[in-house]
């Protein structure tokens, strides 16, 4: 084991030993090399006055050099802030403002020990993070019924993990947080388990109230009473989307510091809070009392970053960072809120009207981007397709029964046609079964 990493090991080790035991054997054996490249660059860009010969960028005129038909299209930006390689735990004047925006949306972090967020190349990338520093073959990752499907691709597949499922909702249509604290009890033996919980949910768009979210926390809280090591993720893809009476901030303000056996990790990003899909700008944030063991979870954070990326790129980095400091960011995104919820309360207005009873129940949803129906008289994947040939309609089709539809994507005065043509699908494929 390299020295470095056996420090960072040490350190965790000795201020929170539960947390050493959640590490994956990659998680143990990850550094930051201190001595390498990009710290020798560092040290060169502080004190190499005369000539800087270190790091591979190329300058002209004392400026990164680079080609006028790609500078013409981003002149309101600085060389300096497009072309050089971004730190590999991202630019710092953009991991302090996404800080900021978390303790002004976040009001339960008050108080609480928290690491400075990472730059990640979007939300996959960042539970792939946590994949290598935490999961390995047959440790337990448990998700609802309901989930997105990247999850197995990331924990499973990638590490190997055993994906644990439990079913989203509980007969009063609520979060099924018996069904969440049962999985995590169940792993006892193994000790350990890898929760993510994702809100809103995809496919769903639920998320659940303040009563179900503190019952969410105590669950975990009984897992780590019970001796299990939980590191429990908030996937908070879709951030801010919030159209009704629910939780309208991130759990891990409330996991954050729960108990010495429980780590609390942050997954977001611009992605989809700030519309910028393919700016591919997310973060990763710990929860730790411990100052010493946040800079070791740096440290390992930024050696898996350093392993597989390298660093984010630099310009998208820039994009966020001065939208978040422009005085109209607020009110620019709050009228995209508006037309989204817009969107979101016509959906259930339509299928209230009664003009669909019979053929489909819709789960409950409040946020996000998505909605299911579960289908009463034809499978999901039958209909997917009879609506792609016959109607041009795409929708998502999940196991037998469940139709998802993203409303993010149709306009309010198109939410009705839509589900007109899908109610359409559905009888011409329940009059061809009758023939």
């Amino acid at each position: 084991m390299h020295p470095l990493a056996q420090k960072l090991n040490e350190t965790i080790e000795k201020n929170s030993p539960h947390l050493y035991e959640m590490l994956s054997d990659l998680g143990k054996l990850i550094y930051f090399p201190k001595d390498g490249i990009l710290s020798q660059s560092a040290e060169a860009k502080a004190k190499a006055k005369t000539y800087n010969a270190t790091i591979g960028t190329a300058l002209e005129n004392g400026q990164p050099m680079h080609l006028k038909v790609i500078q013409d299209t981003l002149s309101a930006y600085a060389p300096k802030d497009l072309y050089e390689y971004a730190p590999p735990a991202g630019k710092p004047e953009l991991r302090a403002a996404w800080r900021s925006k978390l303790v002004v949306e976040n009001p339960s972090l008050s108080g609480k020990s928290y690491g400075n967020p990472i730059v990640t190349n979007a939300l996959t990338h960042g539970l792939s993070i946590v994949a290598d520093l935490f999961a390995g073959p047959g440790d337990a990752v448990i998700i609802p019924d309901k989930n997105w499907e990247n999850y197995e691709l990331t924990f499973s597949i990638r590490r190997g993990a055993e994906m644990v499922y439990y079913p989203l909702y509980n007969e009063q249509r609520k979060f099924n947080d018996e069904g969440l604290k049962d999985a995590i009890l169940a792993q006892k033996e193994k000790g350990k388990a890898i929760v993510v919980l994702n809100f809103p949910n995809n496919p769903t768009g639920y998320t659940p109230g303040a009563e179900e979210g503190r019952k969410i926390v105590e669950a975990v809280r009984a897992g780590a009473e019970a001796g299990i090591n939980v590191v429990v993720v908030t996937d908070d893809a879709y951030f801010g989307l919030f159209f009704e009476d629910s939780l309208h901030e991130s759990l891990f303000g409330s996991l954050a510091g729960l108990h010495p056996r429980v780590l609390a990790v942050k997954v977001d990003g611009a992605t989809k809070e700030e519309y910028v899909w393919g700016f591919r700008v997310g973060f990763i944030t710990y929860a730790d009392p411990n100052e010493a063991v946040l800079a070791a979870l740096e440290q390992k954070t930024m050696g898996i970053i350093r392993a597989t990326i390298s660093s984010g790129p630099h310009p998208s980095q820039t994009f966020v960072l001065k939208a978040l400091q422009s005085p109209d960011f607020d009110l620019q995104r709050a009228e995209k809120y508006q037309i989204m919820k817009g969107r979101a309360n016509k959906v259930k207005a339509v299928l209230d009207s009664g003009k669909y009873s019979g053929v489909w129940d819709y789960y409950p949803f409040n946020s996000g981007y998505f909605m299911c129906l579960k289908l009463k008289t034809v499978t999901a994947e039958q209909l997917r397709l009879h609506l792609l040939d016959q109607y041009g309609v795409g929708t998502i089709a999940l196991g037998e029964t469940d139709l998802r539809v993203a409303f993010s994507c149709i306009e309010e005065a198109n939410v009705e046609h839509l589900f007109d043509l899908i109610y359409n699908g559905v009888q011409d494929l329940e009059k061809a079964a009758v023939k």
